[in-house]
């Protein structure tokens, strides 16, 4: 990439920002807090990823999806799976009536693994699964959908439909999925203890290196001519439409690529919690996911990383103190979002703290100028 180009898609504003939440992750917070904190704010992280992926579909593409659940659920589940056959050894199970298989399996009377669970014995076929899995599952529904213009209102509906049946069907389906309870008792990944201090901070560190990754992608996305068509199809769709080009195509892609980045996410969230459960697929997570990209603005890649640090701290914080009020406070904090700053934390940043901060930094230049020139008249009287 040429100077040029780096420069269109990272303007010095948008450098600046990447370089502060840099510092901030990297730096600050893992020198400012213990390993307990940390890993609560590599939990957080994992919920970016699905922030990030919504300000593509939402914020720039106007599609608003209330299931983003359903793919960081199916990514989290991926890697479960390979972990928990890591922990069925036969040598782990050998109490079980069927040694060699998750013992929830056991315990539901299940004699032998069923057949899509053998591939995740693998783990470089788990991690293509991670992103293949859920991004097919989202072409599908897109395909479905956006080929019969089905959008708006109608399309969020439908993706929180589908993350409610998803719901169901783990939930129904215990011999195979672990049922209300998830899959627990992950202890070990190739062999290495995952739930060890020295894996807490790899992971944490992983985590915020592949949200850059996906920051970067996203911040492509939209720099590009895709993203200005993005914009343009959220704005005047069917002006978009008549001048030839095919809207369908472009809103499949870039929900596909939130379902990526959303179970990208949900994979991360396995490894530093150490389970998976339905709770993290259904309808309320899914909204919950939504309030941090409009919290943090729906309009901006690193604010949507913020939004999701924020609200999950203030959400751990009022549980803590008031377990019983902290889902009215949420939907509370939503309401004044909307309605107060609608282009949430970025939008609040980009009105009133950039302006400030662009004339101190003009008024420090200008007077150190002065200075200058002041020095220069005195050496050349001299």
């Amino acid at each position: 990439m040429s100077y040029a180009g780096f420069k269109t898609l990272f303007p010095k504003s948008d450098l600046i920002g990447f370089a502060v939440l840099a510092v901030i992750l990297v730096i600050v917070l893992p020198l400012a807090v213990d390993i307990f904190r940390l890993n609560l704010i590599g939990k957080y992280l994992t919920y970016a990823f699905v922030a990030v992926g919504l300000v593509l579909c939402w914020g720039s593409g106007g599609i608003l999806s209330l299931g983003q659940g359903v793919f960081f659920g199916l990514g989290g589940y991926g890697m479960a799976m390979f972990l928990k056959l890591e922990a069925s050894s036969p040598e782990n199970t050998a109490i079980q009536s069927t040694p060699g298989i998750p013992d929830f399996m056991d315990w539901n009377q299940l004699t032998e693994l069923p057949w899509f669970w053998e591939p995740f014995h693998s783990l470089t076929f788990t991690v293509l699964a991670i992103v293949l899995v859920p991004s097919l599952f989202a072409y599908i529904i897109g395909v479905a959908m956006f080929k019969r213009r089905v959008g708006g209102v109608y399309f969020a509906i439908i993706t929180q439909a589908v993350a409610a049946i998803l719901t169901i069907l783990i939930i129904g389906q215990q011999g195979y999925t672990g049922g209300v309870n998830g899959i627990t008792d992950l202890r070990t990944l190739n062999g290495w203890d995952i739930r060890s201090d020295e894996a807490k901070y790899i992971f944490y560190f992983l985590c915020v290196f592949l949200l850059f990754v996906c920051l970067g992608v996203a911040q492509y996305v939209r720099k590009s001519k895709l993203g200005r068509l993005l914009v343009a199809m959220r704005e005047m769709e069917d002006r978009v439409r008549f001048s030839g080009y095919d809207v369908s195509n472009f809103k499949i892609f870039v929900f596909c690529l939130g379902a990526a980045f959303a179970a990208v996410g949900g994979a991360m969230f396995t490894l530093q919690v150490g389970f998976m459960s339905p709770t993290l697929v259904g309808i309320v997570p899914s909204i919950e996911m939504v309030i941090f990209c409009a919290v943090g603005g729906r309009l901006s890649i690193l604010g949507a990383v913020y939004g999701a640090l924020v609200v999950n701290w203030a959400k751990t914080t009022l549980s803590e103190s008031f377990p019983e009020l902290w889902l009215f406070a949420m939907g509370a904090l939503f309401i004044a979002v909307v309605m107060a700053f609608p282009n949430g934390l970025a939008g609040l940043y980009s009105k009133y703290c950039e302006p400030y901060i662009k004339q101190k930094l003009k008024s420090f230049r200008a007077g150190r100028g002065g200075d200058v020139m002041a020095e220069g008249v005195a050496h050349e009287r001299q």
